[in-house]
Formats: C-alpha cells, structure tokens, sequence
C-alpha cells in the first residue's frame, strides 16, 4: 500500500528497508524498534500500524482485549455539559459514556432528575402507539361536559338526539375525504320480497340518497325539498326510492364532495327546527309513499339509515366505524320491535307469510294473543314481545310461543337487510314458522 514493494518473503524493501536496517536476521539493528535508540533495554513494544508487518519489527502483535469487556472511560463533565445532554439521554441518542456520566450526575441532582423525568415523559408522547384518529365518543363526552356546566337554552329532543349524533359522526368520516374516496364504489344492500336487492353507487352518490328521503322530513316541517327544482320527480317521487332515483336521474354528473354542503345543512336545519318547536311537533305525520311515520319515529328512522350508509361508506374506503350509542341503539331496536306487527299483517295480506300460518288467531283488539319473546344482547339490549296474529293485539308472556335471541348490532343489521334472516339468529326456541316470520318481517324493514 501507499508505495510498499513486498516481496515473497513478506520483508519491505526501497525505503522501509532503510529505515530497519537491511538486515532481517535477529540480532542486528533491525531488532530494535524504531524510536528506540540502539543501546539500553527495549521499550513495550507498539500495535502496528497497516504499513508495517510482524516481520518488518521482528516482534509479535500484542493480544487485544475483547471489545465487549471494555468499560467506557467515565467523563468529567460539568454541571452546565450534563444538564444540555439530558434531551438526548431521553431520546437514547448519548453515547455509552455519555450515558453513563448524565446516569450518574442525575442520582445526586434533583433539578435535573425531575428535568429528565419530564422529557422522559415527554417522549412517551412522541411515539403514541394508538391510533391518532379522534375517538369517536369524544364529541359526546364534550358536549356532555358543556351541556353539565351550562344547560343549553333551546336543547335537542331526546328523540332527535340520534339522529344529530349519526349526522355529525358521518360528516366527520367525511371531512378529509379525496376525490378519490368521494367515487369510491358502494353497493346499496335490502331485502325485496324475501330475496337480496342491491343497487350501485358512488360515495357522494349515497350521501346524495340521504339528503333525498331527508327531504321527506323536510318537507312535513315546511323546510325546502332538495327535490323542488328536479324537474322530472313528477308523481313516482314520493318514496324513498322514487326520490332518490329521481335526484340521481336530475344530476347533469355523478354526484361529488358537492353534495356533502347540502345534506349537512339541511341536516343542520333538521335538529334545530325541531328543536325549537320544544319537543311539541314529535306527533307530526311524515309520508313516506306507502307508509307514514310520527315525526319522532321518522327522526330515529333517518339516524338508522344514517349510521347504515355510514358504514358502507366505511367499508367502501376500508375505514373502522363505531356503532351508535348504546342508549341511541335502543331506541333503534325499540321503532323495529314496535314496527314488526304492522309489518306482520303486510306480509300476511301479500301471502309471504309460512303457510300454515296465513290465517291468524284473531283476537280482540287489545286483547293478549300469541307472542314471541324478541330478547337483545348487549349494551342496547332488552326485550320485547311480538303479537303475531294482529297488530292491535297485546303481547304477552302468557300467550308466548317463540324466543328469539340476536346480539343488538346484529339485529340492525338484519333490519338493514345486510344479513339474510336465516343466519342471523343467535338462538331461538319454540314454535319455527312462527320465528321464521318475524326473522323475514325483521329483514323487510330494510329498504333503498
């Protein structure tokens, strides 16, 4: 390296050569080390350096200690020194020395200990292992803790709460969608005459949906109709479906993140138009085509609808989403059970009832007739009974013939239409037809 000539005997020539005398036998002038002078006892001999080799001294290497037994060589460091290195000492960035010098320092120093527990713990916060999304309770437990210190002056109704919650909680799915995610495919899932119904959208285009069959609400309280201006709603576009396709059909272009103003604000107009009739207008009738709804119920209605496109919008973008509150989950449940009657007579007249019970036990009205026991598991959980033979009958347990039990979510899902009736049942006991029926009513809630 660096000019050297080695020859075969691995001895320097040229200028080394000189250096070491030109001899290589022992006992000459080369077998002093350089440095040494030539008469006298001979120094501890030095590591070579890469230039020179074990002939070239005549001397062998010295053993080197392991490395892993070394000991760092303690620092003597100021006060000043110390306390500027307690920012890396928290990051795990000082070396060992370093580490054991501030290590040491700090077990006689108590500024700097509590010093080094703050950035400790300071750290702790710069590498979060949760998820850095918003918890979706946040806003709930907020608002609580407002509303506790100061009661607003014109609040919510109870039976208007979910349906704020559902809409604020899918506008903040929302909120940082892309292009992208705003034409992401979402299929529309119900059950039509007991068989699997599906239609295909875009994002943008179920929010599109939502601000449509809103606009029933809309309507009955004196608010604008999304649909006024459509030209072509004509008379078809008075159910849920009708208006919807009517919107699609008005819309030059696929619906985009357009859409989300809109339906927000008149969400927003919704829960204070409500609000403001104090809770009074709960009994105003809403039309839906074929069916009409109490305002209180049609509020709930729109909070289920929302929660159940919000989690298909979710799913679309693969995006984690919550169900409701327990206590808006309830209330949920609670309008399905009180449907399912009604919705039991329908099927009845439309012959999709289980054949050997077409023809119902008929009892006086507000008489107790057979009933199934509907049990709910979970936080929103609880337990109704179901007349079967006619809806102005009473349930009762005396009269019971069937108990069906389903986990609450799993029941909103089958009245969405997203799980078929046969594999929904946790468990059921009792009469079969009986629980076939209610299981298929439960399913033909769900709609577009």
């Amino acid at each position: 390296m660096g000019g050297h000539d080695f020859g075969d005997d691995g001895r320097g020539t040229g200028t080394e050569g000189s250096r070491t005398g030109s001899s290589g036998g022992r006992g000459g002038s080369g077998d002093v080390p350089r440095g040494a002078g030539g008469s006298g006892p001979a120094r501890a001999p030095r590591i070579p350096t890469p230039r020179a080799s074990v002939e070239d001294s005549g001397l062998p290497l010295p053993d080197l200690a392991d490395p892993k037994d070394r000991e760092p060589v303690p620092l003597d460091l100021s006060h000043d020194v110390l306390k500027s290195l307690l920012g890396a000492w928290a990051l795990a960035a000082c070396s060992a020395a370093e580490t054991a010098a501030v290590e040491e320092h700090l077990g006689g120093c108590g500024p700097c200990a509590d010093e080094a527990r703050r950035l400790r713990e300071a750290v702790g916060l710069l590498h979060q292992p949760e998820s850095l999304d918003l918890n979706p309770a946040l806003r709930t437990r907020v608002l609580a803790a407002c509303l506790n210190r100061r009661p607003p002056r014109i609040p919510v109704p109870d039976w208007a709460a979910a349906y704020d919650a559902e809409t604020a909680r899918l506008d903040a799915l929302l909120q940082d969608f892309g292009d992208a995610e705003w034409h992401a495919p979402v299929r529309l899932r119900w059950f039509e005459a007991d068989a699997p119904t599906s239609r295909r959208t875009t994002v943008a285009g179920v929010i599109a949906h939502l601000l449509s069959v809103d606009g029933l609400i809309a309507t009955a309280l004196g608010l604008e109709d999304p649909l006024a201006e459509v030209a072509d709603a004509g008379k078809d576009a008075v159910g849920p479906a009708g208006r919807t396709e009517a919107f699609w059909r008005a819309s030059h272009f696929p619906p985009t993140r357009s859409v989300r103003g809109p339906w927000r604000e008149q969400s927003h107009s919704l829960v204070r138009t409500v609000s403001f009739t104090g809770g009074h207008a709960g009994g105003l009738t809403v039309p839906y085509g074929d069916f009409a709804l109490p305002l209180h119920d049609a509020m709930l209605d729109r909070a289920f609808e929302c929660w159940v496109h919000a989690e298909d919008i979710a799913e679309a973008v693969d995006y984690p989403y919550a169900p409701p509150a327990p206590r808006h989950l309830n209330r949920m449940i609670d309008l399905a059970a009180r449907l399912l009657p009604t919705v039991l007579a329908a099927r009845r007249r439309a012959g999709l009832s289980a054949p050997g019970r077409r023809t119902p036990h008929l009892v006086p009205a507000g008489a107790p007739g057979r009933s199934l026991r509907l049990e709910i598991e979970g936080a929103a959980g609880g337990e109704w009974l179901i007349p079967l033979d006619s809806p102005a009958a009473v349930g009762s347990a005396d009269f019971e013939v069937a108990h069906v039990a389903l986990d609450g979510v799993e029941f909103c899902k089958l009245a969405a239409g997203h799980v078929p009736p046969a594999e929904a049942a946790a468990g059921q006991v009792g009469d079969r037809e009986a629980i076939k029926d209610v299981l298929f009513a439960v399913a033909s809630l769900s709609r577009m």
